[in-house]
């Protein structure tokens, strides 16, 4: 498995829009807030002017982080087969020793480091769960360590 980074295309959307806001009417509101600022006056002991300058700075690193992983990250796209990919959607069991199965069927989508979200149901490839369950197929068991010792899971179904 590679270390690449993965989103999605709906990912990559979001991410332009939020970039085009950005660079739009957030930076001018920042900049606007920065002008008042400094008609304050004395910038050494301007509180307003220190904050925004610290927004600003903020504002510019996420502006460099989404550029980079526009520029850098492939678009995943969910592929027919049997096997857990990038974009597959995986119910899963947990099991104890002996196939006894414990607790309800859980649903997963295997995604990018940068769209994991365990709420939502969106686990990255890169995490314990996704490394364990990255390659495996319908049936298979597999297991990976958490802080509270080996969990095992088998895989109902993949899509």
């Amino acid at each position: 498995m590679t270390q690449l980074n993965y989103i999605t295309e709906d990912k990559k959307r979001g991410l332009e829009v939020e970039l085009k806001d950005l660079k739009g009417p957030k930076r001018q509101e920042i900049l606007d807030s920065l002008k008042y600022a400094k008609s304050l006056g004395d910038l050494s002991e301007n509180a307003e002017y220190h904050q925004a300058r610290d927004n600003q700075a903020h504002l510019e690193d996420r502006i460099l982080k989404i550029e980079h992983l526009l520029q850098t990250s492939c678009i995943a796209t969910k592929e027919l087969g049997d096997k857990v990919r990038i974009c597959s959607t995986v119910v899963v069991k947990r099991i104890e020793k002996g196939d006894i199965f414990t607790g309800e069927e859980k649903t997963f989508m295997i995604v990018g480091n940068e769209e994991a979200d365990t709420l939502s149901g969106k686990i990255s490839v890169l995490s314990p769960f996704g490394q364990a369950i990255f390659g495996k197929k319908k049936g298979d068991n597999f297991s990976f360590q958490t802080p509270n010792g080996i969990i095992n899971y088998k895989i109902i179904s993949l899509s």
